[in-house]
């Protein structure tokens, strides 16, 4: 009775033993996996930086240099009196524009789709320093 409970016990230490060292080679095996796929995950994450994001970079060079060309060639003094005007809905006459309208009763000083409207009478207003249709208020 002794040697069935002897290679009763031998059987099951066998067993186990051979059940950790399947579960150990399993491990092993998923490492690896893993271990490979954190190496192909690498080389695609490089292989996207240097010819997809470098392919980015030339094409959005390629649109943006004309743009900034053409900027750069804008001429920003003739067109900040346009821009200003399509911001705001009145302009008050001063010293450097229409300086012959301040205190005219006939000034309108209103902007219409980017355009001012100096007056009925000079829409565009004077060139003068003295306007012929000056009334004061």
């Amino acid at each position: 009775m002794e040697d069935w409970s002897k290679n009763f016990f031998e059987v099951m230490e066998t067993a186990v033993l051979e059940v950790e060292n399947f579960f150990n080679e399993m491990a092993e095996e998923i490492s690896e996996v893993f271990d490979e796929w954190g190496k192909l995950s690498e080389e695609i994450t490089e292989e996207i930086q240097i010819n997809i994001i470098a392919e980015i970079d030339e094409y959005l060079n390629d649109l943006i240099e004309p743009i900034i060309e053409v900027y750069l060639d804008f001429d920003v003094e003739t067109q900040e009196e346009d821009i200003d005007y399509y911001f705001v809905d009145h302009v008050e006459p001063t010293v450097e524009k229409h300086p012959a309208c301040r205190g005219c009763t006939h000034y309108h000083g209103q902007v219409y789709g980017g355009n001012l409207l100096v007056c009925g009478m000079h829409p565009y207003g004077v060139e003068d320093e003295s306007c012929p249709d000056w009334e004061s208020y």
